[in-house]
């Protein structure tokens, strides 16, 4: 289960900073983990750049 969750969590900010391993992703007990971290880190990275976007089209400086 550890193993599980600390492929999950690589591949999350892997996802979040745009790149992939493909060996780590290949991993026959924690590549399907790895892969479902980087596609939540990627759909992450894309809500933030999302609203950061909509931030600054409604004129917020926060964003």
């Amino acid at each position: 289960m550890d193993d599980a969750l600390a492929a999950y969590g690589s591949g999350h900010a892997d996802g979040m900073a745009g790149r992939h391993d493909a060996g780590r992703a290949g991993d026959a007990e924690t590549g399907a983990d790895y892969r479902v971290g980087v596609v939540d880190g990627q759909l992450a990275a894309f809500e933030e750049a999302l609203i950061a976007a909509i931030r600054k089209a409604m004129g917020d400086r926060r964003g």
